[in-house]
């Protein structure tokens, strides 16, 4: 996966990065656009897609804004929260733009 966003161009900045409010999976930066990209892998691609909830969507978002005042200078032209999605057969689907402030 992570292959795939640096062929992308994307530059990974941290792995699984934990924080006071909980682990980041993964945090990308290409052009300025900072992505926080929280990985799921389930059974299905439609398993995986389904488990992210509105508690784990706030979750994840303070965890970005922890992260981002301990980084200044990142996510200038702008900040996202991707959710990468696996299957046991190696399958993968990103949805960008997955959790928006104030939905979930």
């Amino acid at each position: 996966m992570e292959q795939v966003l640096v062929a992308e161009g994307w530059q990974i900045l941290a792995r699984r990065c934990r924080t006071q409010a909980g682990e980041l999976d993964l945090i990308t930066e290409r052009d300025g656009l900072l992505v926080f990209v929280e990985v799921k892998r389930r059974a299905s691609l439609a398993e995986a897609a389904a488990s992210l909830s509105a508690r784990q969507s706030a979750r994840l978002q303070l965890a970005a804004e922890i992260w981002m005042g301990e980084h200044p200078g990142h996510g200038g032209a702008g900040v996202r929260f991707d959710v990468v999605v696996l299957d046991p057969t190696g399958a993968m689907r990103r949805v960008a733009d997955a959790v928006r402030q104030g939905l979930g």
